[in-house]
């Protein structure tokens, strides 16, 4: 959406926003902006150029033009804001598409009584594995270390997020097969060798919408249209975002930050104490308005100061 007056760039024309959700906190954390910053800082530091469409009296130079500059900031924070909405108490959770290792192929069911035969297949295979996945131009790496033991490797790579777990053992040789195994939500299936590089990328794609589904869906469900105040304070404190009717006057936002501010802490949350006691701030005036309830000039009111509501904007507490 659309950044407030208060808070776009200072100096600017507008600023546009994408705006993450932290469930497990409830609060907004800003993952990336694009800034319209005008001609203000051309004309401050004489950045022109010649008007190619000006008129040219006796041979007299182009009148100059002022530039239009434009500011974009996509950044490590985005990273930071993906880690904290998809993961879980295991460590890292990653999209596929973002991941640096997408698959881990780990050997598994070989022991001291293990035959040679039977090692010597299984390391073959993972080989075989690893080289019809990257030549598909999928992301993947083995883990054969034999100083740690399988769910070690398990915990490692989970830690680190890795999206697919491929294990394979002697009994997988023989039925020329894998063991696959989900990141996101543990879910594990076989896939036939002879179809592995379908197999694994089809699961990949998977992965990746079943993510993105889930996470919008909580933050779906977590936006509560707010259209008196009495319930917006409470809708905050249960870890909410409030699309409220707004004024979108500066004065305005600022009585409700303070207003939304709680002075009593005694129930705050251990893991996030700060959150309960801070005040809601705008997060963005959405692109797309809802269609059920469109505001009405004249008779629609902000939900905060009574007076004409002009679009709704997306309230919450903040990063």
């Amino acid at each position: 959406g659309v950044k407030s007056e208060n808070e776009k760039f200072a100096g600017g024309l507008y600023t546009t926003t994408i705006e993450g959700y932290i469930p497990t906190t409830g609060r907004g954390i800003q993952a990336a902006t694009s800034h319209c910053l005008g001609q203000n800082f051309a004309k401050m530091f004489g950045i022109s150029f010649e008007d190619p469409q000006g008129p040219l009296p006796n041979g007299e130079a182009r009148p100059p033009l002022h530039a239009w500059q434009n500011s974009w900031g996509l950044t490590t924070r985005s990273l930071g804001v993906m880690i904290m909405i998809h993961g879980d108490d295991k460590g890292l959770v990653l999209p596929p598409r973002v991941a640096s290792v997408q698959v881990i192929v780990i050997p598994c069911g070989i022991n001291a009584k293990t035959s040679d035969e039977d090692k010597a297949a299984v390391e073959e295979r993972v080989a075989d594995i690893l080289k019809q996945l990257k030549k598909a131009g999928i992301r993947a790496k083995s883990d054969d270390r034999t100083t740690y033991t399988v769910g070690y490797k398990f915990n490692h790579w989970e830690l680190r997020g890795v999206p697919l777990r491929l294990e394979v053992g002697p009994k997988d040789v023989s039925n020329n097969q894998v063991l696959a195994a989900r990141r996101d939500n543990g879910e594990k299936t076989t896939i036939q060798h002879a179809e592995l590089v379908k197999g694994v990328r089809d699961l990949l794609d998977t992965v990746q919408s079943d993510m993105f589904t889930r996470a919008k869906a909580t933050r779906d469900a977590n936006v509560a249209h707010i259209v008196d105040w009495k319930d917006f304070v409470p809708a905050l404190d249960d870890k909410k975002i409030c699309l409220i009717p707004w004024c979108e006057t500066p004065a305005c936002e600022d009585e409700i930050k303070e207003k939304s501010a709680r002075t009593n802490i005694a129930t705050a949350e251990v893991q996030d104490e700060k959150a309960p006691s801070m005040g809601a701030k705008s997060l963005c005036i959405p692109l797309e308005q809802p269609q059920d309830k469109p505001i009405v000039a004249g008779e629609t009111k902000c939900v905060s100061c009574g007076k004409d509501a002009k679009r709704w904007a997306l309230f919450g507490r903040s990063y």
